[in-house]
């Protein structure tokens, strides 16, 4: 009787799903984060992040 062991590599496109899952997680949680948030202290937030990165805003 021979046992099969099970291989423990995924395969890329598994990784690859993964990771988009992951992003598309994020990004939407995120997003309803900054959606259901007071709008002053998002902008502030986004304000302050733009200016921190060097970033011209205005």
């Amino acid at each position: 009787m021979t046992a099969r062991l099970a291989s423990a590599s995924t395969s890329l496109a598994s990784r690859r799903m993964a990771a988009g899952l992951a992003l598309l997680f994020i990004g939407l949680t995120l997003t309803f984060a900054v959606g259901l948030s007071n709008m002053a202290v998002a902008h502030n937030a986004a304000h302050d992040t733009r200016h921190a990165i060097g970033f011209p805003c205005h």
